[in-house]
């Protein structure tokens, strides 16, 4: 019933105990707060709440315009709806490194267990699409330094992303993962890599927990959880999976509509109005005003 009763801090702490456990932490994106109900009820490690996503979600493409405003804000609402931690994607940081530093402050703020900032220009795009710009060592490193430096709660994880593999090659990624590393970088995104060989390479080059990153129609296959945890991952995101799925099913049933004039052909694929109502947890705001729940849910609708 409304929000979460578990403190951010303690989120935080369980989030570190997970990448420490030596099991791989399964994250599944979530595109609401709803979402994110449902990803920890589904037994998932914890909620992944994507750049992309919210970007996506607003109408615009994946390319930094997006503010640390409606980043922070709708962050919080998603990590606010779970007892689970969550982990935002912050993009390049929202500018220079003191810039960088108050949205660590608003990211704490609103909730988070830790945010991922990486090492691309601004504008920047998906990880997985070719032609895209690295800034240069120094300037990503100062990024993560900043970072690392404005967080008021130690338990705050400081995930340093770098793209440069698609860029300069692997070893140049795991000379970057270990200067990023050294800056305050509490765990590591390598982004795009190609196959698990480039996931065991870049375990092999931090001793800090590293990220898999499967999202479809992109640069890596999509490799099952034990693959992953085979080559030392220790967390795994599916950033875009829960949008992509919801939107593929609104344009199906539009499709529906539009063509045979009624949705009832697809009615058996929805959620049940008594599913959605559980998963509001409707019943439990009685405690409040028993007139809120005193009827009975009609059983399929």
């Amino acid at each position: 019933m409304l929000y979460s009763s578990v403190t951010p801090e303690a989120k935080r702490i369980a989030f570190r105990e997970g990448l420490a456990s030596g099991t791989l932490q399964q994250f599944p994106g979530a595109f609401n707060p709803l979402s994110a109900r449902l990803i920890e009820e589904k037994g998932f490690d914890g909620v992944y709440i994507s750049g992309a996503v919210l970007a996506n979600d607003l109408g615009l493409p994946d390319i930094g315009l997006t503010t640390l405003t409606e980043v922070a804000t709708r962050a919080g609402q998603i990590a606010r709806m779970t007892d689970l931690p969550a982990i935002v994607d912050a993009d390049t940081g929202f500018g220079e490194p003191m810039n960088v530093a108050r949205s660590i402050q608003e990211l704490e703020n609103a909730g988070l267990a830790g945010c991922h900032i990486e090492d691309q220009f601004n504008p920047k795009r998906c990880g997985h699409l070719d032609g895209k710009n690295v800034v240069d060592l120094d300037t990503a490193t100062k990024r993560i330094r900043a970072a690392a430096d404005a967080r008021r709660d130690p338990n705050f994880l400081i995930m340093a992303r770098t793209d440069i593999r698609a860029v300069d090659g692997l070893e140049a990624a795991q000379d970057r993962a270990r200067a990023l590393v050294d800056a305050g970088a509490d765990a590591i995104f390598p982004e795009a890599m190609k196959s698990l060989e480039e996931f065991a390479a870049m375990r092999a080059a931090v001793d800090v927990p590293i990220l898999a990153n499967m999202t479809e129609f992109g640069k890596s296959d999509l490799f099952t959880y034990e693959e992953l945890a085979s080559v030392g991952v220790n967390m795994v995101i599916y950033p875009v999976t829960l949008l992509r799925s919801a939107m593929g099913a609104a344009e199906r049933t539009l499709d529906t509509i539009k063509a045979k004039g009624t949705q009832q052909e697809d009615v058996p694929n929805m959620l049940t109005r008594a599913r959605l109502y559980d998963l509001v947890d409707y019943e439990a705001y009685n405690r409040f005003d028993t007139s809120v729940f005193n009827f009975q849910v009609p059983g399929q609708h």
